[in-house]
């Protein structure tokens, strides 16, 4: 996953692929967790990528990639891959696996979504502009809409949404994610095997295992010479943290993800910002009506600063089933003792 530095460029930024399923026909054991490992190793070589490792529990699969995260669970199929990844080859694959192997045949919601690349004229086709990957969407999903949040010639978020038939959702279900670049060195240093000899080594020294509650199912991985990946799952529900890091100083990239309920996420943002001191970061919170949760921490993120930053950008953007935050954050300047007017 990782680079030295004198070795090319490697974008950190993630594609995201998020997709719900439903079936038409009444089915107790439909679930994606149906789909045998050797499809879904087929599935992530697709898009450039392979499965590293694996762990599971009652309601959900994890799976570390050599390019980021796959967790597949009953109705949610979850795939980030990083580099130079071609993830929309899997989606075609994706929905006839679903209904091979999972009897689910309706699709009920689809999200792709990335932070705008650094190199983007290094990705493969259609991910060299959103306007391609949103074509190469749309011969799939009729109805499917592109949204840009943040300043198009500056740091951005991509969205792709397809919701054909908005539901009652009943769960709770909220999605924070956390993309930071233009991280302290002295961090970025642990995620290399000249500091740390292992991954467990790796997420002590830098504090991630602080970010975890207790009782999480941690499966990580430290690169040669550099890099870090890291899914968490609990014991008994779908709920999962993944961490990816790319530390090289000329690129250097965190992204942190959880669907964690139960928490103050703006405290949870303090936090991971407080561990990674990035100098600038991108803030995406999506919830559903009944998300208590993230609700309460749109709105914090609205009303509240985040300490030791300022605020660039701030935007909603209301779907069907979720509302979708998006905030923009540079680190604040320190005030120069020696500068007088």
């Amino acid at each position: 996953m990782g680079t030295s530095a004198d070795q090319q460029f490697f974008e950190g930024a993630e594609k995201l692929l998020e997709v719900w399923f439903d079936s038409s026909m009444p089915c107790n054991d439909a679930s994606l967790r149906n789909i045998p490992r050797a499809e879904l190793e087929r599935l992530v070589e697709l898009a450039r990528a392979q499965i590293i490792s694996c762990t599971s529990n009652l309601s959900i699969d994890s799976y570390v990639l050599s390019e980021s995260s796959l967790f597949v669970s009953d109705r949610r199929f979850i795939v980030k891959t990083c580099g130079t990844t071609n993830l929309l080859n899997t989606v075609e694959p994706l929905l006839r696996l679903a209904r091979t192997y999972a009897g689910l045949d309706q699709v009920a919601v689809v999200n792709y979504s990335r932070r705008n690349f650094l190199r983007p004229e290094l990705q493969p086709l259609p991910h060299k502009s959103f306007d391609e990957e949103v074509a190469q969407l749309d011969k799939t999903f009729d109805g499917g809409a592109g949204y840009c949040m943040g300043r198009l010639n500056q740091d951005c978020w991509y969205l792709y949404n397809y919701t054909p038939a908005p539901a009652s959702i009943t769960f709770v279900d909220q999605t924070l994610e956390i993309l930071m670049s233009d991280l302290d060195a002295d961090v970025m240093s642990i995620f290399t095997k000249e500091t740390s000899c292992s991954a467990k080594e790796a997420r002590k020294l830098s504090g991630i295992d602080k970010l975890m509650p207790p009782g999480t199912i941690v499966d990580d991985k430290l690169f040669d010479p550099c890099g870090y990946s890291m899914n968490g799952v609990f014991t008994d529900t779908d709920q999962y943290f993944t961490i990816h890091i790319t530390p090289e100083a000329d690129f250097s990239y965190v992204s942190f993800e959880t669907n964690i309920r139960h928490v103050r996420y703006f405290d949870l943002i303090k936090r991971v910002v407080d561990t990674f001191k990035p100098g600038k970061f991108l803030i995406t919170l999506c919830a559903n009506d009944v998300s208590k949760e993230g609700r309460q921490t749109q709105f914090e993120l609205w009303s509240k600063p985040v300490p030791g930053y300022g605020r660039i950008d701030l935007q909603m953007l209301a779907l069907p089933d979720t509302n979708v935050l998006y905030a923009n954050y540079k680190k604040n300047m320190p005030i120069r003792d020696d500068v007088v007017d």
